[in-house]
């Protein structure tokens, strides 16, 4: 009997320990004997056997094969785990182009390692351990290669019915895209991140014409629209503040004192357009905010995760800095990091800039650094200078993305002392992010100070990109009774809105479509400051201005009507005026007729 069960080794090894791999690798996040069906089980399983299979065909080695998936189910689980902790979503397939900026970043997180994640490593390496009883050779070339082929074959098969629709509605596999989370935790890594990659490449939309896009966007253009002669054209900074939020739309805390008094004091201030920006992510991938601001585009008409800036953006394309370059603008975009941070160096100039500097462009004393960034106080000095150097003969587009506010929240600085605090919440993070929200709107003020008195018409644009992580939210939540997992779709909208104005040194001359104090998604912004300042616009701005009026926000989030009314952006994207903003989105970016 004994001798059996030894001779039957290297079977029980190629098929639990992929198994055991696939349990592992969940349980980081999730226990999948409680939150998955049958039938993802099954898929899952069925994934990390033929994946097995395919290393037993290339190694020629059974336990070698069982110890690479192993090592890789951990790197990747480990890696997943981290990934959700710090933006809370799940690894997605086009994670690989963000690769360069995440790795250069990372330094600034806090990588706790809770009991969970010691007890599963502490699996996986008796996994790797169990598995040197499972060794088997197979030294034949030729049935090794057909082995591998059929296995190769059987995984592909399975990537490709995860993007039938048909498919995942039979299984009854969770398919909502905008909430990708509960969708691993549904359907397990592998079938989730399977179903993700059909989006990897933007498929054209149904209806799609170019003749109609084309006659569409003739319709609204109007060159008599402007209210400014092309010698009055004002400067225009824009600056979009790293994690910039007001964490008091969460839930309600008491501070020891006002973290943004001044930024306050503009939402009563009759000449400041003020209001509230929906955007399309939380917690990270800031590009996204800053290519729908740039663009008009609405992140809903992409896979949920995806990054334009790193995917799509491979060719010049309309947007902002192109339409006022036409103008006679001097464009220039300015970041106080790296330039292959999501690719900027790259897709900048598609968008028009003419002019970009980064971080290595930069003369960064000690003194500019607020813990391992460059505080917004500087950034903002740097804004005042780049302004005073300009070209005279030309009105100056500035484009902003700052730092100071960036991830993680932990930990103790010699140049950085906070001094907010919350009262009867005990929260370094917490604390830590309202004192760095303090010292940009010191920033602000000072910087706003400057231009009201200067001559030339300056128009200053500045919004958030998106909130801070759940390390700072969640405090605020279980000082309110909730937690981030428990909030309702509105109050997990809400985690979606960050502050925005549109402040000038001098009346604004346009009429604006929105009232003071109005939610709008990102991207409109530029649309509305277009407006304010009585400026050209294209076509396709204007039919964003008149769109947004009726659905005021559309974002890869949520879509809302000018009723207030909330709808599910794939549910909302079948209404014939969304559908036709997606042909025509689908028109500027990627047709080649354009």
């Amino acid at each position: 009997m004994f001798q059996k069960l030894k001779s039957m080794r290297p079977l029980l090894g190629a098929l639990l320990c992929p198994i055991c791999s696939f349990i592992l690798t969940e349980l980081f996040l999730y226990n999948p004997f409680t939150e998955m069906s049958l039938a993802p089980w099954v898929l899952n399983a069925w994934f990390y056997l033929c994946f097995a299979g395919l290393l037993i065909c290339m190694t020629g080695r059974l336990c070698l094969a069982l110890r690479i998936q192993t090592v890789l189910c951990l790197i990747v689980g480990l890696t997943n785990y981290y990934v959700m902790q710090f933006r809370s979503t799940p690894i997605m397939p086009w994670d690989i182009y963000s690769l360069r900026t995440a790795v250069s970043v990372a330094d600034n997180y806090s990588f706790t390692v809770p009991l969970r994640v010691i007890l599963v490593i502490v699996g996986f390496v008796l996994l790797f351990w169990a598995e040197r009883f499972a060794d088997r050779r197979f030294a034949r070339k030729k049935s090794r290669l057909l082995y591998g082929f059929a296995f190769l074959f059987l995984l592909a098969t399975f990537v490709m019915h995860m993007h039938r629709d048909e498919i995942v509605a039979k299984l009854r596999l969770y398919d909502k895209l905008f909430t990708p989370g509960v969708m691993q935790k549904r359907n397990g890594l592998a079938v989730a991140f399977a179903r993700e990659t059909k989006y990897l490449v933007v498929q054209k939309p149904d209806g799609y014409r170019v003749e109609d896009a084309k006659a569409l966007l003739k319709q609204y253009e109007n060159e008599d629209e402007a209210s400014v002669r092309e010698n009055e054209y004002p400067n225009i900074i824009v600056i979009m503040d790293e994690a910039f939020s007001d964490m008091a739309i969460d839930g309600s805390f008491t501070p020891n004192r006002d973290y943004m008094p001044y930024i306050r004091s503009l939402l009563s201030d009759e000449k400041v357009l003020t209001g509230k920006l929906a955007v399309s992510v939380l917690g990270g991938n800031t590009a996204n905010t800053e290519f729908e601001f740039l663009t008009g585009h609405s992140m809903a008409f992409f896979p949920q995760g995806s990054i334009p800036f790193q995917q799509y953006i491979t060719k010049d394309i309309d947007a902002l800095p192109r339409e006022l370059d036409a103008l006679g603008y001097a464009t220039e975009a300015m970041h106080p990091y790296y330039a292959k941070g999501w690719m900027r160096n790259v897709t900048y100039p598609h968008l028009g800039f003419r002019k970009m500097t980064f971080l290595e462009d930069m003369d960064v004393a000690d003194d500019d650094l607020v813990r391992k960034y460059v505080s917004d106080a500087a950034d903002f000095d740097m804004i005042v200078d780049h302004f005073e150097k300009r070209d005279p003969d030309k009105p100056l587009f500035l484009f902003n993305v700052t730092m100071q506010n960036h991830g993680g929240y932990t930990g103790d600085f010699e140049n950085f002392k906070p001094d907010i605090t919350a009262e009867g919440i005990d929260s370094q993070p917490l604390s830590n992010y309202l004192s760095l929200v303090s010292l940009t709107d010191r920033a602000v003020e000072d910087l706003l100070t400057y231009f009201a008195q200067r001559p030339e018409p300056t128009v200053i644009v500045f919004f958030g990109d998106h909130q801070p992580n759940d390390s700072v939210a969640s405090p605020i939540y279980k000082a309110n009774g909730k937690s981030v997992q428990s909030l309702t779709d509105e109050e997990t909208d809400d985690r979606y809105l960050v502050p925005f104005f549109i402040w000038s040194n001098y009346d604004l001359p346009g009429e604006c479509a929105i009232s003071k104090g109005a939610c709008v998604s990102a991207n409109y912004l530029a649309g509305i400051m277009l407006q304010a300042a009585g400026m050209p616009q294209s076509g396709y701005r204007r039919y964003l201005n008149e769109l947004s009026l009726e659905y005021p926000v559309v974002s890869a989030r949520v879509v809302r009507g000018a009723d207030g009314m909330r709808h599910e952006t794939e549910t909302a994207s079948r209404d014939e005026r969304l559908a036709t903003y997606e042909r025509l989105q689908y028109y500027e970016m990627f047709d080649d007729e354009k």
